[in-house]
C-alpha cells in the first residue's frame, strides 16, 4: 500500500491511537507518584481497554502496528507492506 493510496480514515484512527497512548503515558507517569489514587488507576485501565480496541481496529483494517510478537501477521507476511505507522 503506498503512502498516497491511504484513506482518511488511516490517518484519523492512527490520530485516536496516538490521543489515547499519550494519556496512558501520563496517566503512568502520574500513578508512579500517586499510586493510591484510584479515579487515576479506573481512567489508566479505561485507557488501556480503548487503545487494544482501537489498535484490534486498525490492524484489521490496514495491517499490524507492533512487532516481536506485539501484531499478528496475515498471510502472506504483511510487514514488508509499507508504509508502517511511524512512517507517516
Amino acid at each position: 500500500m503506498s503512502q498516497s493510496a491511504l484513506p482518511e480514515s488511516y490517518y484519523q484512527l492512527l490520530e485516536k491511537i496516538q490521543a489515547v497512548d499519550f494519556v496512558l503515558v501520563d496517566l503512568t507517569l502520574y500513578l508512579d507518584t500517586h499510586p493510591d489514587d484510584l479515579d487515576a488507576i479506573k481512567q489508566f485501565n479505561q485507557a488501556s481497554y480503548e487503545s487494544k480496541q482501537l489498535k484490534a481496529e486498525f490492524e484489521s483494517k490496514f495491517g499490524p502496528l507492533m512487532q516481536f510478537g506485539g501484531s499478528f501477521s496475515n498471510y502472506p507476511w504483511d510487514w514488508k507492506n509499507a508504509p508502517w505507522p511511524w512512517q507517516v
